[in-house]
């Protein structure tokens, strides 16, 4: 029976090597992509619902085989919805476990966390297990959550050749039809109507909203509530 912490090491030591990767590609390809993505972001493709709209409901399978619904999560608190690219990004990695670290304080405030990426239930589940995850981890693999909160976009094909081959295996086994496309990095804060109260959608994948900042935009839906 292998020892769970050389399994932590193992799998810490794969992530340093994806940052690696990441940060040691050549400045051609970094442009290329970046270029890439700009002209997305300036042709408004992929705006994301906007702060004051209704977050459309959905049924979505979790790592585990169950079936997660938006609105039961709702009539419990608060939802922070965490759409990420895929576990084959390491910026995606350095995001949900730094919500998995902050879960106590959000299920103090009475808050569900819910992450969604377009990759299949058991890439959700190898997610889950790596990081100890123990909040939603859903799986939208028709994408069509994705286009309903206006966050999904067509991989440009030019883009494909300077990206790195464990990209491109996921996105190949996400698609294997060869049309790749994906979600802008994204999360909103919703209050119990499901209205959404914060959010952050950017096509420079390396920000994020931060924990601390989501679990702020909590607390003020609870003391509004409260009044």
């Amino acid at each position: 029976m292998s020892d769970p912490r050389d399994d932590e090491l193992a799998s810490l030591t794969k992530e340093l090597d994806d940052f690696a990767a990441a940060v040691n590609r050549p400045e051609s390809a970094k442009s290329a992509i970046n270029d890439a993505f700009d002209e997305i972001d300036k042709r408004g493709l992929v705006p994301g619902l906007k702060i004051g709209e209704t977050a459309p409901d959905f049924t979505l399978p979790d790592a585990k085989g169950g079936q997660v619904r938006l609105a039961d999560r709702l009539a419990q608190g608060p939802a922070v919805l965490t759409f990420y690219r895929g576990s084959w990004c390491p910026y995606c990695n350095l995001e949900l476990r730094a919500y998995q670290q902050a879960l106590p304080q959000f299920q103090k405030a009475g808050a569900s966390l819910i992450a969604i990426s377009p990759q299949q239930p058991d890439d959700a589940l190898s997610m889950t297990e790596k990081h100890d995850l123990a909040y939603d981890v859903l799986s939208d693999v028709e994408q069509s959550v994705l286009a309903a909160y206006r966050i999904r976009f067509d991989l440009p094909p030019h883009v494909t050749e300077h990206m790195l081959d464990g990209t491109l295996a996921a996105l190949a086994k996400q698609q294997p039809e060869g049309h790749y496309s994906l979600p802008v990095p994204a999360t909103f804060v919703l209050d119990q109507e499901g209205v959404i109260r914060a959010r952050h959608v950017s096509m420079a994948y390396r920000t994020r909203m931060e924990p601390a900042e989501a679990l702020e935009a909590v607390r003020k839906i609870q003391a509004a509530e409260a009044r």
